[in-house]
């Protein structure tokens, strides 16, 4: 990913942005305020407000189970997302299905409820760790 500044977001924004792409995987608020602080940031509140501009936006996701952040894979989408999340070596899949969102709608809908938003998290084994695994 490029390091230019998102004009649509602030520099924080864009350099929180930046480095959870660059990541390429989970990282707490901590280890986002660690990797950026040679770019002049050294706050955590700075880090949280950085966050929920990008969440609010749809740019990154709050892994809820691992108190983490992720970049969005799949920025079209805002009502639902899913993460595969590996229990061995810590990866996040983002995955949307239209049909699970579909499914989430109907089932929102048989207890008139109004979803808003979805997240789903799998925790198992990604496929290298099992393969891996199996070579024990």
């Amino acid at each position: 990913m490029a390091s230019q500044h998102n004009p649509n977001l602030s520099k924080n924004a864009s350099l929180v942005h930046a480095f959870l792409a660059r990541h390429g995987s989970p990282a707490s608020a901590y280890e986002i305020l660690d990797g950026l602080r040679d770019k002049g940031i050294s706050a955590p509140p700075t880090i949280y407000r950085a966050l929920d501009q990008l969440v609010a936006r749809g740019l990154a996701h709050r892994v809820e189970s691992l108190n983490a952040f992720v970049a969005c894979d799949h920025p079209a989408h805002d009502d639902a997302n899913g993460f595969a999340i590996c229990e061995d070596c810590g990866s996040v899949q983002e995955f949307m299905d239209p049909k699970v969102v579909s499914a989430l709608n109907a089932l929102a809908k048989a207890q008139d409820f109004d979803l808003r938003h979805a997240t789903i998290e799998l925790a198992g084994q990604c496929a290298a760790c099992r393969v891996e695994a199996s070579h024990v």
